[in-house]
């Protein structure tokens, strides 16, 4: 697992160059040498995909093995300082300024920084799984290396194949949106500064050649350092956070309480509908957890980093959506232009030029720190041989992954020309919310279960009480999203959840407390992540699932066809290293069992 050296072309230290295009490149692995060796691969599909199945990493092959896959190391060069900063810019972004007019006006009222407060809250919970896991794993895989070693390389897969699809589509839209303010801050249409073609199909025919410099560009930046891209993201930050102090300090001078009254128009049904919506303003987060091998003291600067920003984000946008809702009344607002005409109404039209600007640094800044979470994902991803090892590669120069970033920014800078994206935008959610759910089970798993050391009977229980708490999730979320009002629905599932917490709390031993920081309150929190994720999840509708099912089978043609061969191939070639290793009496380095 070395990096290979070449005879020409190298770079002066024996290693091969950077810049390099070869088949051994992409596909290294034995299954792809010719088509006999792939037929033969596909004829033992079977026994190798239960290999699979079964199949779980560990944090030394996380930490230690599988980053020798990219020749040279990702430079640590972060502190909490930059991820507070970082994760400021990746989450606030058009959310607060898009969600918060519509989701008052049609579903909430003057509710609505209650709608933020539920959806912070359920953020919260995810935020602490992703920090405690960080701590403990901290890999530029983030929960892709989380699911890797509890639930093993199949989930992993899943989760890999939607973080992909959640990338290029969710830059690809912030591409588009940005075009769209910045059309705005000209004071022209929002579409105006798009081409028209009509012999492409609707929503395909306006085409976007602005959305595909600004991605280009914000990767470009990533691809010349992490250190250089967390300065700019916080010295730009300050830009937002005049921003905000603005939106506040004139909304309360120009704020009437009556405004808020009547306070729950249209009932907690409808808090809860517009918590599912505004729950996209906190996403992102997940990115910072990819930088933990870039930071200096993970155990100390990731959950000071995640918690605290977002438990201050949190904090802002209640804040800013109780501004908005003293400022106009909840049915005067526009749904599409909120603080820009609610700042008209009380004499400030200049205000919207304020307000473009500040979304549109949000969206930049989510850009930024989005193009450098993708690319280790990618990153990650490439090292474990489920896509092509090549998209591992870390330059020496710069300590960035390029090739990965690049894969991500080009592939999503198609989708933003082409596509305005109004169909994936609920794939993407949907995928977002998958993988916090997954992420809470794995935590759950590891807290619960130790390999050659838990009791069988113990396992048995665990996956029992999982299987319930899942179940009753999805019941709730069945429940509260059907057409009926009933509430012999939740008499049952909302104390069967309780019920599956507490008897994993009271028959299950834990068998792993956390070294440095954990999620407090286990099992509950998880539990409470899980059905909070599957209850925002059933306010997709059905279509969403649909989307979703049909994104997960084409992920799982391409798992049978590739990924299942690439990484059986990897994982025995690993072995097989280890083996000589210790026959030889070589030691160190070794990956050992969690």
């Amino acid at each position: 697992m070395a990096a290979a050296t070449d005879g020409g072309g190298g770079d002066g230290d024996g290693r091969r160059s950077y810049w390099r295009w070869s088949k051994a490149d992409f596909f290294p692995e034995p299954s792809f040498r010719s088509w006999s060796a792939y037929r033969s691969a596909l004829s033992a599909t079977g026994p190798r995909l239960r290999d699979r199945l079964l199949h779980r990493s560990d944090s030394a092959a996380e930490l230690r093995a599988l980053p020798r896959q990219s020749e040279h190391g990702l430079r640590r060069c972060l502190n909490w300082w930059d991820l507070v900063w970082l994760g400021f810019g990746s989450v606030v972004g058009t959310g607060i300024f898009v969600l918060t007019g519509q989701e008052a006006r049609f579903n909430s009222g003057p509710a609505i920084p209650l709608a933020y407060a539920a959806a912070g809250l359920s953020a919260l919970l995810s935020v602490f799984c992703y920090a405690e896991f960080a701590v403990e794993i901290p890999s530029a895989g983030g929960s892709f290396s989380y699911l890797r070693v509890e639930l093993g390389d199949f989930v992993a897969f899943l989760a890999a194949g939607n973080i992909l699809l959640e990338a290029l589509v969710g830059a690809a839209g912030l591409g588009r949106s940005w075009t769209s303010y910045f059309a705005t801050l000209l004071d022209r249409d929002p579409d105006s500064l798009r081409i028209h073609a009509p012999a492409l199909a609707d929503g395909f025919n306006l085409l976007d050649p602005i959305a595909v410099v600004v991605l280009l560009t914000c990767s470009t930046i990533t691809i010349f350092g992490t250190r250089h891209t967390s300065t700019l993201n916080w010295l730009t930050s300050l830009l937002s956070v005049a921003v905000i102090a603005f939106i506040i300090a004139a909304g309360f001078a120009h704020a009437a309480v009556s405004n808020l009254t009547p306070f729950f128009p249209y009932g907690a049904r409808g808090v809860f509908q517009a918590a599912a919506v505004v729950y996209w303003a906190y996403t992102g987060f997940d990115m910072i957890a990819t930088l933990a091998e870039e930071t200096k003291n993970p155990a100390r600067d990731i959950p000071l980093g995640l918690v605290g920003s977002m438990s201050a984000i949190t904090v802002v946008y209640c804040v800013m959506a109780l501004v908005l809702v003293m400022m106009q009344r909840y049915d005067q607002l526009d749904p599409n232009a909120a603080y820009s005409v609610a700042f008209a109404s009380v004499g400030m039209k200049w205000a919207k030029y304020l307000v473009a600007l500040g979304a549109l640094k949000g969206m930049t800044t989510g850009l930024l720190v989005g193009a450098l979470g993708q690319g280790r994902y990618t990153t990650q991803i490439a090292r474990a041989h489920m896509i092509p090892p090549y998209f591992a590669l870390v330059h020496p120069k710069t300590g960035t992954p390029i090739y990965a970033t690049l894969l991500v920014s080009i592939s999503s800078a198609c989708i933003a020309f082409f596509s305005s994206l109004d169909v994936l935008a609920s794939v993407s959610s949907i995928s977002t919310l998958f993988i916090f759910m997954l992420v809470a089970i794995a935590l759950l798993v590891r807290r619960y279960y130790s390999r050659d050391i838990t009791q069988r009977s113990n396992q048995f229980k665990l996956v029992a009480f999982l299987v319930l708490i899942v179940g009753s999730s999805i019941g709730i979320s069945a429940c509260w999203n059907s057409a009926s009002d009933g509430w012999i629905g939740f008499a049952l599932t909302v104390p069967l959840w309780f019920l599956s917490t507490l008897g994993l709390t009271v028959f299950v031993p834990q068998q792993r407390a956390p070294k440095v920081w954990g999620v407090p309150l286990v099992p509950w929190l998880p539990s409470l992540s899980i059905a909070t994720n599957l209850f925002l999840m059933g306010s997709l509708g059905y279509q969403a699932f649909v989307r979703f099912g049909i994104c997960t089978l084409v992920m799982l043609i391409y798992y049978v066809l590739f990924g299942v061969h690439a990484t059986y191939d990897t994982d025995q070639e690993q072995n097989d290293f280890e083996t000589a290793k210790v026959g030889t009496g070589i030691s160190g380095g070794s990956v050992g069992q969690r």
